[in-house]
């Protein structure tokens, strides 16, 4: 079938990154971190993960372009020898051979400039999450000619069933264009279908927010949630776990709607391009907040889009028409 190929080869890339991540989490509480232009962080795992995926697309597709978020030029820093140390040991767990020179090199594989064909990858969606020991994910996804085709998520701090909290923890999701999106736990096992809720659920339905309030318009996001029927309070997470939790019918709606104090943002890639396919291949539907289509071809930011909806079709159409209102209705 195709792409089988590349859905057994994002599997492994992801998977073994998250190994590094939970080991880097496990061992290095309060890790170290460089802060980045943008004041987010970058860790350890960041890189080491970035290195790992890298290093595997490029040895399994030399011909493929990768868009991704981290390069290696504060890493190869003087300064930044320590923290280099650090990946290198984590990297070696899995590449026993790995050099210095070849992690900032994998590092650096990944560029800002999209293809005909390329993959983008997050290596650490919601580093801030990772810090704090919340959600995070591993987000790895193949575009072709605009479209997402495969995508890829790990997630090592979700718990498999989100009624049972207690039980096991970290989430593997998986979906090709057309052929459905799967789980499976991430230590392993058969890929199980998935689906997002089918119909409404009145009174029981939940939407699913970002942690940050930095990240979407908590304020607006609540009211318009409410103005399509949805009563009970969000749940809050970090990451593209919020994908995977509209994905599996945890939560029929997930919203992030610019922040008014940065109208000049764009999102980026690699944040929603896995995510989205495994939303859409479950059954839902992802748009921006006017409704169009997310534009994964052009650049690494989405600059035609504003804000994102994510949900399981039944009210999407609703919060496109509620979002359409003067802001002064919803407030």
């Amino acid at each position: 079938m195709p792409y089988t190929r590349e859905k057994r080869v994002a599997i492994e890339a992801i998977t073994r990154a998250a190994r590094l991540c939970t080991a880097v989490r496990a061992e290095m509480a309060g890790a170290t971190f460089l802060q980045k232009d943008d004041k987010s962080p970058v860790t350890v795992a960041d890189f080491g993960a970035q290195a790992l995926v890298c290093h595997t697309l490029s040895e399994e597709f030399p011909n493929d372009v990768i868009v991704a978020e981290e390069d290696a030029a504060d890493l190869r820093k003087r300064e930044n020898a320590a923290l280099l140390d650090q990946v290198t040991l984590y990297v070696r767990r899995i590449r026993p051979n790995a050099t210095r020179r070849n992690i900032c090199d994998w590092i650096d594989a990944g560029s800002n400039s999209t293809a005909k064909r390329f993959w983008t990858l997050d290596p650490i969606d919601g580093t801030k999450g990772f810090l704090r020991n919340d959600q995070y994910a591993i987000a790895l996804a193949l575009i072709e000619d605009g479209q997402v085709k495969v995508g890829a998520l790990a997630c090592p701090a979700l718990p498999l069933d989100m009624k049972q909290r207690a039980g096991e923890i970290g989430v593997l999701f998986v979906a090709v264009r057309g052929e459905g999106a799967y789980m499976r736990p991430l230590s392993g096992g058969e890929l199980e279908p998935i689906q997002v809720a089918q119909k409404r659920n009145t009174g029981s339905e939940r939407f699913v927010e970002s942690v940050e309030a930095a990240h979407g318009d908590q304020t607006l996001q609540q009211a318009i949630a409410q103005a399509v029927g949805i009563t009970q309070a969000a749940l809050r997470m970090d990451s593209q776990a919020k994908y995977g939790s509209v994905a599996r019918g945890d939560a029929a709606l997930y919203l992030r709607l610019p922040e008014p104090n940065s109208p000049h943002y764009r999102e980026k890639i690699w944040d929603h391009a896995a995510g989205s396919i495994i939303v859409e291949e479950a059954g839902g539907r992802v748009t921006d907040m006017h409704g169009a289509a997310l534009d994964f071809g052009t650049s690494a930011k989405m600059h035609a889009n504003r804000g994102v909806v994510v949900s399981n079709r039944v009210f999407h159409d609703a919060v496109i028409e509620a979002l359409a209102r003067p802001v002064v209705e919803h407030i």
